[in-house]
């Protein structure tokens, strides 16, 4: 199999399983509205395929779309509307170059963190990925970022082990962050949840998968989300934790 059929085919596959699902759009669509109003500004780092970026947009809000990814960046480049504001730039503690981890068959877990293949790779649903390619990717600060597009209201992040290094070059509180976790990476939410702590006031809450509905009934501390993340993680599901600044947590 040849590299190009393999990067056409991990192209293929993140496109059947995120972007041509119009149901799941609509609903995710509505649920962003929840988080966002019209003419807001929202952050997708790791926009991927562009499925959360859309349905940010179709949630009325001005969205910034960052994806690192030569092939989808390309993809992107030529899909998303022209109101989308694309960055071929990957988002770290510090401006600067690094090298992204490829799997041409399964782009989604291609990663900056130099050790996420030893780390995840013996972990259930890792079994048959290769890092087998390398990028080197510009990284920017979502602190540049915000200078450059202005404060957003909600920022997702889905950077496959990065989500603490991201964050880390965040200096002030954001009042909706969602980011990635992983069962075999469940250090990386637990520094995610202490930096965001470490800017303010935040409760959170968890999606399980793909879903659009919280699986904790109350939002809850830093502690007991990282406690119930730890129950929940044993069915082996990624998904993402929702942190939202609290009214006494705005600066």
């Amino acid at each position: 199999m040849t590299a190009a059929f393999r990067s056409g085919w991990g192209l293929a596959r993140s496109l059947a399983i995120y972007r041509f699902r119009p149901w799941q759009f609509a609903a995710l669509a509505q649920f962003y509205r929840g988080f966002v109003s019209p003419g807001d500004v929202a952050f997708d780092i790791g926009a991927h395929v562009g499925n959360r970026t859309l349905a940010l947009r179709r949630a009325g809000a001005r969205v910034v779309a960052v994806e690192p990814q030569g092939l989808f960046h390309g993809f992107l480049r030529r899909t998303l509307p022209g109101d989308v504001t694309l960055l071929r730039v990957a988002v770290g503690a510090e401006p600067g170059e690094a090298a992204l981890a490829v799997s041409r068959l399964h782009p989604t877990v291609s990663s900056l963190r130099a050790d996420y293949p030893q780390a995840v790779g013996a972990a259930e649903g890792f079994e048959h990925v290769a890092w087998d390619a390398a990028e080197t990717v510009a990284v920017t600060t979502l602190d540049a970022l915000i200078a450059a597009h202005g404060h957003p209201r909600f920022v997702k992040i889905d950077v496959e082990g990065y989500e603490a290094e991201a964050l880390a070059g965040l200096s002030e509180p954001v009042a909706c962050v969602a980011f990635e976790y992983l069962p075999a990476a469940l250090d990386v939410a637990a520094a995610a949840v202490a930096r965001l702590e470490a800017l303010g006031r935040y409760r959170f809450n968890l999606i399980r998968g793909e879903g659009d509905s919280f699986a904790l009934a109350d939002w809850v501390d830093g502690p007991s989300l990282l406690a119930a993340l730890g129950d929940i993680a044993r069915d082996n599901r990624s998904g993402d934790v929702y942190a939202r600044l609290t009214e006494e947590g705005q600066p």
